[in-house]
């Protein structure tokens, strides 16, 4: 019996035996990943660590996960797993491999992809280097339920060009004032249009907490840009978070009943439950034209 990997290696050998052909856009599954963009106003929030147990946490409920590390010269969630890429996007944008030679496995069998400083030079691309992306993430879409892509913090081009590619962004917010100041900035820079931004808040010591904190933000985005942003989950403080990174094993793995991997397991609950956004699913065929443009 043919399993999948042997398709995506039908997928990959047609691909190089054909290197300026570019799949037909039109021809993308029917059902498409969702591509979350999981980024912060600022750094220190605790954004790579969240991403990556998440991905655990979605892995758990049987998706199949991808997450590409796309903070441009901080990326570390292979440092977090412990792990160490041999190869990064920059390769694949070189035409030296494709995205799935790239990939590395995680835990729970989630896919790593390293940006490495692909991720820079994906706004100096020629048409047919960025033919050739386009073709390799579209690979992504056979082997993904989910692609989480970890960004920068703050705002950058790099992190605006995923944010505004992406249908849905989470957005992570500690109860730090300056958090909550560079939360609503980044709100304020991104081109919204029918956007989802889900807020997630991170190390709060108390459900009011998290609740007082959301208001503010969701307040300020209604009153100033007409736009009210989700609550998606919170997470509490919890010493359990560094414990794992310092033994670089995931928190929802090492202390699955900890106050943190529950609040996490909540987040990846109502992802998976959010009816609306599972009623679409030409989101991933969006995002790539989004990134590259081709709107």
């Amino acid at each position: 019996m043919k399993d999948q990997a042997y398709h995506l290696r039908e997928l990959i050998g047609s691909f190089k035996e054909n290197k300026n052909k570019v799949m037909n856009m039109n021809r993308v599954p029917e059902i498409s990943a969702r591509v979350l963009a999981i980024t912060s106003g600022k750094g220190g929030v605790g954004k790579t660590n969240f991403t990556i147990n998440l991905g655990i946490a979605l892995s758990n409920a049987n998706k199949r996960v991808t997450i590409i590390d796309a903070d441009l010269g901080l990326g570390n969630v292979d440092v977090i797993l412990g792990l160490i890429p041999r190869f990064t996007l920059a390769n694949v944008i070189r035409n030296e491999l494709s995205i799935l030679d790239v990939m590395i496995k995680g835990p729970k069998g989630m896919n790593i992809i390293s940006g490495g400083s692909g991720i820079m030079d994906l706004v100096n691309l020629s048409k047919k280097e960025i033919d050739n992306l386009i073709s390799n993430f579209y690979l992504l879409n056979q082997c993904s339920d989910y692609i989480l892509i970890d960004t920068g913090a703050g705002i950058n081009n790099s992190v605006v060009s995923f944010i505004e590619a992406a249908d849905e962004v989470v957005l992570l917010v500690t109860p730090e004032p300056t958090s909550i100041t560079d939360a609503y900035a980044l709100i304020k820079n991104i081109k919204r249009d029918k956007k989802s931004v889900k807020i997630v808040l991170n190390r709060i010591e108390s459900t009011k907490e998290g609740h007082e904190v959301f208001d503010k933000i969701n307040f300020a985005t209604k009153k100033f840009l007409k736009f009210e942003v989700e609550k998606l989950g919170f997470i509490y403080e919890d010493p359990s978070v560094k414990k794992s990174v310092k033994e670089q094993e995931p928190l929802i793995l090492k202390f699955p009943n900890s106050l943190a991997s529950k609040g996490i397991d909540t987040v990846a609950y109502n992802l998976l439950n959010n009816q609306n956004e599972l009623k679409d699913f030409s989101s991933f065929k969006r995002f790539v034209n989004n990134l590259f443009n081709k709107v």
